[in-house]
């Protein structure tokens, strides 16, 4: 959005430009003076007004004598050139003119010399008052640590004020034989100062061993509401990089952590404000044109619905601002397999970016970070639990971290890898002290609850520059509005990245393309979804099919050789000769399909040869999870290498008319629909045949997945020539 330009009637000229600006103007006075006989008397009048103004004013401001002296000479020689040259009437000779040029040089070197000297002497006089209160405080908490914890051979180092006027920080250098304070001194350096509500110490551990930093909060800044910043400056592109802005620490310096390297971990019991600082994170996260964000929530989306409603409902973003969606156990076990795929696929796929100085990849439009933000995390099945640890052990070096929120930071709650893994942590608002030791590590005990009061108020523990966890400290988060998120999500559709194709080219990413197909419909039941929904919905709708005992569906993850991450990159390739190895040699792996589907590969075409063994038949079709069909059917002297089912899709789609949509061709067969499109699928893609429109068949107005007959019958022709 383009800022509407803005008059400024300010001055912004330097002491020098301002000198020359009088001379000019005494120069034009004496030059149109002269040629209309305005009297010299008027000039000295001006001059000498001008004088006593100067000096009322610097004494107003306390200058020093010679600098009045100084500026009242330069207002009194100007009006005394003016006045002669009114009265010889001699402005434009070069003899005046020259006079004047030297005036205006002196005045501009006196001016710039002025302001230096004003402006050093104002800071040597802040100086002195800053160094006067801080050795004030100084002796002050000298003498108060002395007093109330008996310490001797202590030195306060500094006391330095934080720019906000918020409070201040002490400098402290123990005595060896005491290193710390104990653990009670929060609660007695409040009560002694007799601090404000929503004021605070927190003590911190200093650069050397043996310094510890006591960070004093004398105003409580963090009883306001802080509303994100949201203005056209707020909202250009940042990469994943810089971090995630969450809010504001009590000394107004901004809170920001890195999600690139490390995982996050936010707790917060009910009412504390967790899902707002979830929703935060996902502004900071989206206003990124390097980050694809995804979310877990089982409990009914509610943190990604907010982000939805601009492309579902509105249609004011052309594409969702979140890319993925997982609202029940059953899509969380699909993305989390999809997302583990992913990670062996890009440690295999970018080998050289991996490879050089640094064994992490480098993100950017094109290779987007995938973060995954999980809520609610104590709803999740113990098999889901263990998937997304696999994501959090794993996805380091490619990009892809994660934000695990929960109610509490327990292990009953959180797996012991996410805690280990997540060195980013943020806990909001407690009842119990115990909580914040659940979550920190380290410098819990000197937490006081008290110094985050409200809601939307915490605590955060983050590494810092140098990689260093530092101590939890207390802040207040933004607060961001469902009307304030439509505006950004209108606002950050447009810079959306996608996935690059190495990631896309696993087992389970086949059930990608067709994921709001199967949200959508759950998350806004029989309202009315907005025209820019129709090109992720309008296509044949993949589900894989689900293990009756365990619930779990099976989307390939499994068996897919490029899914783990540790498996042969080659093999996962269609038409490499680590595919067709496996497909001619493999052992048999799980079954996968409708009955009807596994009949039909079992059954044989011909009989056995004569003195072939039974268990030997080779006129079966032997279906692999995730393989490519290993065909020999045909006449016992010549197998032939066509797969039966290729053969009776071809034969049907023929006589439908040349094309036919995948669920027309499933119910002919007598097959499941699915089951059918991943098998052939998979047998196109042994022999390098892609269907045209990326599947997609019009018959008359409808426009599905399906397949050609011309498609079908140049696989047979591949089949065929390879034998």
């Amino acid at each position: 959005m383009a800022r509407a330009p803005a008059l400024d009637w300010g001055w912004k000229t330097s002491p020098a430009v301002d000198a020359a600006l009088v001379a000019g103007g005494a120069y034009s006075v004496a030059a149109v003076g002269a040629l209309s006989g305005m009297p010299p008397a008027h000039a000295l009048m001006v001059g000498g007004l001008g004088a006593a103004a100067q000096a009322a004013a610097d004494l107003y401001q306390r200058r020093p004598g010679w600098h009045i002296t100084a500026r009242c000479a330069a207002w009194l020689t100007a009006g005394g050139w003016t006045a002669q040259a009114l009265a010889d009437h001699t402005a434009l000779t070069w003899h005046t003119a020259g006079w004047w040029a030297a005036g205006t040089a002196a005045g501009m070197t006196l001016a710039r010399g002025l302001a230096h000297a004003e402006t050093a002497a104002r800071e040597q006089r802040a100086s002195r008052r800053l160094q006067m209160w801080a050795n004030a405080r100084a002796r002050e908490w000298h003498e108060r640590l002395e007093r109330l914890f008996r310490l001797e051979g202590h030195t306060v180092e500094g006391v330095m004020p934080w720019k906000s006027n918020a409070g201040y920080t002490v400098r402290v250098a123990m005595p060896s034989a005491t290193p710390q304070l104990p653990a009670d001194a929060v609660r007695k350096l409040a009560t002694d100062l007799k601090l404000p509500r929503g004021g605070g110490i927190q003590i911190t551990d200093g650069l050397v061993y043996g310094e510890i930093h006591i960070r004093v909060t004398t105003k409580d800044v963090m009883s306001e509401e802080l509303p994100i910043p949201h203005g056209p400056d707020d909202m250009t592109v940042t990469s994943i990089y810089s971090g995630l802005p969450l809010g504001l620490q009590p000394d107004a310096q901004e809170v920001r952590v890195s999600v690139v390297d490390d995982c996050a971990l936010f707790i917060g019991q009910i009412g504390s404000g967790k899902t707002n600082v979830v929703n935060v994170s996902n502004a900071g996260a989206l206003r990124t044109n390097d980050t694809v964000v995804m979310h877990i929530d089982v409990t009914g989306a509610g943190i990604a619905l907010p982000w939805l409603r601009a492309w579902a409902i509105d249609g004011t973003s052309d594409v969702p601002l979140i890319d993925y969606v997982a609202d029940t156990e059953e899509e969380a076990h699909m993305l989390a397999d999809f997302l583990i795929a992913g990670i062996g696929a890009r440690k295999s796929g970018h080998q050289d970016l991996l490879s050089g100085e640094d064994d992490k990849l480098t993100v950017g439009p094109d290779l987007p970070e995938v973060l995954l933000v999980v809520d609610e995390i104590a709803e999740l099945s113990p098999r889901l639990l263990a998937k997304l640890d696999t994501i959090v052990n794993t996805g380091r070096a490619v990009r892809v971290r994660m934000i695990i929120c929960g109610l509490r930071a327990t292990q009953d709650t959180i797996t012991a890898a996410m805690k280990k893994q997540s060195r980013v942590r943020v806990g909001m608002r407690v009842s119990d002290p115990e909580e914040l030791s659940h979550l920190f590590p380290t410098g819990a005990a000197r937490l006081d609850p008290k110094a985050a009061p409200g809601r939307g108020c915490g605590f955060f523990s983050a590494p810092d520059a140098e990689d260093i966890v530092r101590d939890p400290a207390p802040y207040k988060a933004y607060r961001i509005t469902p009307k304030v998120i439509q505006r950004l999500a209108a606002a950050y559709g447009g810079r959306r990245p996608r996935l690059e194709a190495e990631f896309l080219d696993t087992a389970p990413a086949r059930y990608y393309a067709s994921r709001w197909g199967r949200v959508l419909p759950r998350l806004y039941k029989s309202k009315a979804l907005a025209a820019t929904t129709v090109p992720y919905t309008d296509m044949e709708i993949l589900r894989p099919p689900v293990d009756e005992v365990t619930g779990i569906p099976d989307t390939g993850a499994e068996t897919d050789e490029g899914a783990s991450g540790g498996g042969d990159a080659a093999s996962s390739k269609p038409g490499t000769p680590g595919r067709r190895a496996a497909s001619d040699g493999a052992p048999a792996g799980r079954r996968f399909g409708s009955d009807a589907l596994a009949a039909l590969l079992n059954s044989p075409r011909t009989g056995p040869p004569p003195g072939e063994a039974a268990g030997e038949d080779r006129t079966v079709i032997h279906a692999q999870f995730g393989r490519v069909v290993a065909q020999a059917g045909g006449p016992a002297d010549r197998p032939d290498p066509v797969p039966r089912l290729l053969l009776d899709a071809h034969q049907t789609v023929t006589e439908a008319g040349g094309r036919l949509h995948t669920g027309d061709l499933a119910t002919r067969l007598g097959l499941d629909a699915v089951a059918l499109g991943k098998e052939l699928s998979q047998i196109l893609k042994a022999v390098g045949v892609e269907r045209p429109g990326i599947g997609s068949v019009r018959i008359g107005e409808v426009s599905k997945s399906g397949y050609l007959a011309e498609t079908l019958a140049e696989a047979i022709t591949r089949y065929r020539n390879t034998q």
